[in-house]
């Protein structure tokens, strides 16, 4: 894991020798061990090293490939790295500098051509090519977008970095807020590729290819693999025999996970004690010698607190555990600092829980798995039986944009009172706490035409920006790749969620907060394989009277027992409202004092007024569309706006 920067342009100097100093110091949180550049010409390239496998100076970058044609920077690893050598080996005799993924990369690519290579690959990455022959830049980004790579083409030259506070060190670009981007912001808690937070600096998306020719100075967007594909032959040969089915995927992720384990530094894994990180762990153990080390995070909120299940796990497992219990203090401290450490607009609450366990964790290894992607690939999100319900109780509902208004208006305990014959559906979209404010959300939902329509809105904050942004502005088109023709609504809820949820927020997240204090992470359900296999699992072997994961779930009961595991799924939930109301009050109200919104000019002080009064007196319905404003003032506070 590491951090990687660059510049190309048609002719000299690429930067100066300050500049380049100052874009790689941004990046030194994501890799501390070393630092390398390499320039020549108009083109140069820059590395923060963490280094991972083959720590020695043969792992060193920028690395230029034996033939002296290709120069590459990477951040990430190629797990399937052994096979691939071997592959090449077979061939030729290559003289190696050392062992790393990278070398090994790099000649596959000398080997296949670079859309070859990356086919071969197995693994997360983001990465630049530069073809001194040529005079092509290549930049991929791996297959569920694990790993972030920002760029622009400003001024003709290619500019690119792991994250935006790098980029915004480099000379001559403008950075601008980007009137769509904070509609989708807004929208959805996250800027989702192809956009940034900031106009003409882009997101390369999961699985492409970004092509720079100096030539024809325009960026050439392309895909090397696709969800989609995948997700439609799943669908076109579904696994039959669910003992076959459990056999298969036990097999793989001990495989997967056996790669993944590879390392030259000390490695752990993040355990909830929920379905995923279990099944990780349980494999884990399976496939070390050694005892494994566990990590975990709990509150001192016991309605939030999953550490005891976690504790559990580890025990019957017999892993090296560590926990730490969080507090509002905890939270206190490190709230302020998201609006730097993320460095686009970004509001998922269990950003602040990611931190803390990650810091934790960094103090005794370097490198920890994740149960990241069970939701996606296996149906684990209690949305996904909840909304189909939610849509065929509602669908035929006359006036149904009319009731939600009414409901909207309601007093809150007179909500609770008249509707209470809604509380079977209202407790699918709880976080916790009062009915009233889960029939709110509910409400939220209604005016939906259709059940794509309905599922889009479960996953927004603010489902008119415009009526918050004095300058709103709207995506100038769609910016998920196009849909599947896909016949289940859970493979399409799957599908969504895959191809923006998963990579806007999930992977933002984790990378972001691990890479805080130089952590890698990395995500065993999310190997390609793993991705194949759950496609083709048809929706009985996800959702299964009312249990989700049920396929995920058969391979970890046979490591530990179902009673340690089987309990409602409460994921890194915070107690969010009653931090904000309270210890953290302060805080949130000098971010969103009217004074402060007007000298920005960039929200509506009257919708964020309203919308903080209406949180006040106990309507925590409004989480998310909160979380999102305390955020985007946090993120701006950061950078002096």
């Amino acid at each position: 894991m590491c951090g990687i920067a660059g510049i190309i342009r048609s002719a000299p100097p690429p930067i100066e020798a300050e500049a380049a100093t100052a874009i790689l110091a941004a990046l030194a949180h994501r890799g501390p061990d070393d630092e390398g550049q390499w320039r020549e010409g108009g083109a140069w390239l820059g590395h923060r090293r963490l280094s991972i496998i083959d720590v020695s100076q043969a792992g060193h970058q920028p690395m230029v490939s034996a033939c002296g044609r290709y120069v590459i920077v990477m951040n990430g690893e190629i797990y399937n790295y052994r096979a691939l050598r071997a592959e090449l080996e077979a061939d030729d005799a290559i003289a190696w500098r050392g062992h790393s993924d990278t070398e090994v990369l790099l000649e596959a690519i000398v080997r296949f051509g670079f859309e070859g290579a990356l086919q071969r690959t197995a693994g997360m990455f983001a990465l630049a090519l530069w073809d001194r022959r040529d005079r092509v830049a290549r930049l991929a980004r791996d297959r569920f977008g694990e790993k972030p790579l920002y760029y622009s083409t400003q001024g003709g030259a290619l500019s690119f970095a792991s994250e935006l506070s790098a980029l915004r060190r480099a000379p001559g670009l403008e950075f601008r807020l980007s009137a769509a981007a904070l509609s989708l912001f807004f929208r959805l808690g996250y800027v989702p590729a192809p956009f940034s937070i900031y106009e003409g600096v882009f997101k390369a998306p999961p699985a492409s290819i970004v092509t720079w020719r100096e030539a024809a100075p325009a960026a050439q967007v392309s895909s090397y693999w696709s969800l989609g594909e995948v997700a439609e032959a799943g669908e076109a040969q579904p696994l039959t025999d669910p003992a076959v089915a459990v056999e298969a995927l036990d097999q793989l992720l001990r495989e997967v996970v056996a790669d993944q384990m590879i390392s030259d530094v000390p490695l752990g894994v993040f355990l909830s004690g929920g379905i995923d990180s279990s099944t990780v762990t349980a494999i884990m153990r399976q496939v070390s010698k050694a005892p494994v080390r566990t990590f975990t995070l709990g509150f001192d909120s016991p309605e939030f607190n999953e550490a005891r299940h976690a504790k559990a796990v580890a025990a019957y497992l017999k892993t090296d555990h560590t926990e730490h219990i969080a507090s509002a203090a905890d939270a206190q401290a490190l709230l302020p600092t998201l609006g730097r450490i993320y460095d686009e607009p970004f509001a998922d609450a269990s950003q602040a829980p990611t931190l803390l366990v990650s810091e934790m964790a960094r103090r005794q290894v370097t490198v920890c798995l994740t149960g990241d992607g069970g939701d996606e690939m296996f149906g684990g999100y209690v949305r996904y039986p909840g909304v189909p319900r939610l849509w065929r109780s509602v669908r035929r509902l006359p006036m149904r944009e009319r009731l939600a208004g009414l409901i909207e208006a309601m007093p809150m305990g007179a909500m609770e009172m008249g509707l209470s014959f809604l509380a079977p559906l209202a407790r699918q979209y709880a976080s916790r706490g009062r009915l009233g404010p889960s029939v709110r959300r509910v409400a939220s939902f209604l005016p939906a035409a259709s059940f794509d329509e309905l599922y889009e809105l479960t996953m927004t904050a603010w489902p008119d920006p415009s009526l918050l942004l004095t300058s709103p502005g709207a995506p100038p088109g769609p910016w998920r790749p196009p849909a599947p023709a896909l016949r289940d609504d859970l493979a399409r809820m799957q599908w969504r969620d895959g191809v923006d949820y998963l990579p806007g927020d999930i992977l933002c997240k984790v990378d972001r907060a691990s890479m805080a204090y130089g952590l890698e992470t990395r995500a065993p359900l999310l190997d390609k394989r793993i991705a194949a296999l759950a496609w083709r699992a048809p929706p009985e072997m996800k959702l299964r009277d009312g249990e989700t994961k049920w396929l995920l779930r058969q391979v970890l009961y046979r490591y530990v027992p179902k009673d340690l595991v089987d309990r409602p799924k409460l994921g890194f939930s915070v107690p969010l409202h009653a931090w904000l109301t309270g210890a953290l009050r302060d805080w949130a109200e000098s971010l969103l004092a009217p004074s402060v919104i007007k000298r920005q000019g960039v929200l509506e002080a009257g919708p964020v007024a309203a919308v903080w009064r209406r949180y006040l007196r106990g309507d925590s319905s409004v989480d998310h569309r909160v979380w999102t404003l305390v955020m985007f003032q946090s993120w701006m506070e950061a950078r002096g706006w």
